[in-house]
Formats: structure tokens, C-alpha cells, sequence
């Protein structure tokens, strides 16, 4: 339904986005997951056409979107991160006037409102003005407005951004009700946001995507699946590497316990399919130390967004000290000369 092939926009020297590649099958929600920055708003304005890319190319319902800007446009629906409202109007007046605006047909138009109204449960507030609403409910106004006309793609950027937890877990079911009948791209920085919500992420970071899968997937696949959460009492010194070096474990983290000076928290990742357990605890008593709390602890979300904007980083670090050394080496020779 959405196809997007290495597609670029710079603002003048500084890239948004770089070679952005990545597609989402019909029926499917996609969360574009990154840190304020990362390009996500800059993605939803190009394929929304909103925005036009420097380079490469995205397709929406086979139509591409620089070339066929209006059949694009007639197919999506879009909520940016502050909803286009006209306080002054009553949520069903607004809804009838977008979908007139919208080309939906006269004789349609009140069925198509009368639909939207009720999937973004807002029947009992169709008379109410927009400007006397909770942020909640026009944020389910925003996303009527983009579903009134039925379009097979609906973009939404930042759809629960200040709201209360109750108000995002609402809105977060109609989300997902919205799955199968439409296509659905959300961008968000709340990473639990995607793993409750999104059949499929797509993590950008500084502009390009990172990673593409389902967030299990990506859980298993990138940060080893799970590990334990450990509560020590003794010298962690000599502990650590003796952890480090057990068949299996991929990362051991350590944090003192304020409240108790000489216990720390132990955060061990391990392998796919290999269990620590047992070898954890009987290296830690064996060791002499007190271990006062086991945990089995499955890796999050936040571990591997965290691992791969890290990595992300230390590359672009690594790039730029290569770079420097080699001007330096040039500059050391040209002198020599």
C-alpha cells in the first residue's frame, strides 16, 4: 500500500532525511519510532505531500506522490501533531464541512459522518463546539477528520501527545480498531506507543531508518530476548568480569541502591535460547556475595532503540575521528613536504 525508496530532504547543507527506504502492506500499522529530531514529521509531510523530497521516490496506493500529488491526497487521511480544528464549529458541522472539502459526495456525506462520529466515539458530543472540549476528545475530532472520507491509508503523527493516560489508552484502542479496513502509519517517541499499538516499527534515528521489523522481532533479534535483574550485596569489582565472561551473556549493566550502600542492581542480557540462571547464581555465591533478589527479565523495546542509536552513534563517531585522523595525516605530510 506504501512504498518508499531512498528518499532524501535537506534543508539547505543539513539532511532531514537520508535514504529512507521502507513499505507497509495493506492493513497493516506501522509506527515510525524516534527521538524528537529523527525525521518522522519530515517523512509523514513528503508522503502526505505536504513536503517535497530531494531525492527518491514514495508511492501511495500505486499512485507516486510527487507525480500524482491530488490521487495521493484523495487517499490519505492526515492528522498532523497539532489538529486542524475550527473551535467555533460543533464537531459534526466540522466533520460535514472537511468531508465536503474532501469530495465526498453530497448524498454520502451524512452516512460518512454519521460513521466517523460513532468509530471515534463522539456521537453524544456531535453538538458540542470543538473549543469546549477536553484535549482528549478533539484529538478524536483530529482523527475523525482524517477518516470521514474512508481512505485506504491514514497517517497520524504524535497522536497521543499531551494527553492523560487515560485519554492515550482510548485513543490507542481506536487506533488499532482502525487496523484491516485501513492502512495505518503512526510516528511517536513513546516507545511503549508502538509496542502497544503497531503490528510493525520502523526506527529512524538522525534521519535514516535504522531498523524494520516486528517490535518481538526486533527484541529477539537485536538485544538477545531475556536475562535477569539482580539484587547483590558485596564488592562488585571483581564480580562483573567473572559475569561477563559466562557462555551466553551479552551485557552485564550495575547501579548502586541508594538506600543501601553496599547492594547494586545487576542487569544481565543473554543469548537467544540459552538460560544463565543457575550459572548466574552459583557464580554470584560463589563469589561470596549475597544475592538477595532474581528476576527474569525479557528485554524491552527501550533496550533496542537504545542499542541501535548508540551503535548509530559510535559509527558516526568512528566516521568523523577517521576523518579527522586522515586530514591530520595530510596535513602533517603536507608540511613534511
Amino acid at each position: 500500500m506504501i512504498e518508499v525508496e531512498h528518499l532524501s530532504k535537506s534543508y539547505g547543507s543539513t539532511l532531514a532525511i537520508e535514504d529512507v527506504t521502507f513499505a507497509v502492506e495493506p492493513g497493516e500499522i506501522l509506527g515510525l519510532l524516534g527521538p524528537n529530531g529523527a525525521g518522522k514529521t519530515t517523512t509523514m509531510r513528503i508522503l502526505t505531500g505536504y513536503l517535497p523530497a530531494s531525492s527518491g521516490s514514495a508511492k501511495v496506493a500505486g499512485f507516486e506522490v510527487h507525480e500524482d500529488s491530488m490521487a495521493v491526497r484523495q487517499r490519505i487521511g492526515y492528522l498532523p501533531e497539532n489538529p486542524p480544528l475550527y473551535p467555533e464549529m460543533s464537531v459534526e458541522g466540522f466533520l460535514a464541512f472537511v468531508a465536503r472539502i474532501k469530495g465526498v459526495s453530497a448524498g454520502d456525506r451524512p452516512q460518512r459522518v454519521e460513521q466517523a462520529l460513532a468509530q471515534c466515539g463522539l456521537s453524544d458530543r456531535r453538538k458540542t463546539l470543538i473549543r469546549k472540549l477536553s484535549k482528549g476528545y478533539r484529538q478524536r475530532v483530529g482523527i475523525a477528520q482524517a477518516i470521514v472520507h474512508d481512505p485506504p491509508v491514514i497517517v497520524l503523527d504524535e497522536p497521543t501527545i499531551g494527553l492523560d493516560p487515560r485519554q492515550i489508552i482510548e485513543v490507542r484502542h481506536l487506533i488499532k480498531s482502525l487496523a484491516g479496513n485501513h492502512t495505518v502509519i503512526l510516528s511517536t517517541h513513546i516507545l511503549p506507543e508502538v509496542s502497544m499499538t503497531c503490528s510493525r516499527v520502523a526506527i529512524i534515528n538522525q534521519g535514516r531508518v535504522v531498523a524494520t521489523n516486528a517490535p518481538d522481532a526486533l527484541m529477539n533479534q537485536l538485544t538477545g530476548g531475556t536475562g535477569y535483574e539482580l539484587e547483590v550485596e558485596g564488592e562488585m569489582n571483581n564480580l562483573l568480569p567473572l559475569l561477563q565472561k559466562l557462555p551466553g551473556v551479552l551485557s552485564v549493566e550495575s547501579s548502586t541502591m541508594p538506600r543501601i550502600a553496599a547492594r547494586s542492581r545487576l542487569r544481565v542480557l543473554a543469548q537467544p535460547g540459552i538460560e544463565i540462571g543457575h550459572t548466574l547464581a552459583t557464580t554470584i555465591v560463589g563469589a561470596g556475595l549475597g544475592l538477595y533478589e532474581m528476576r527474569r527479565l525479557s528485554a524491552t523495546l527501550e533496550d533496542v532503540f537504545l542499542q541501535l542509536t548508540r551503535e548509530e552513534q559510535t559509527s558516526d563517531f568512528q566516521m568523523e575521528t577517521s576523518e579527522n585522523s586522515g586530514s591530520t595525516a595530510e596535513s602533517t605530510i603536507g608540511e613534511q613536504s
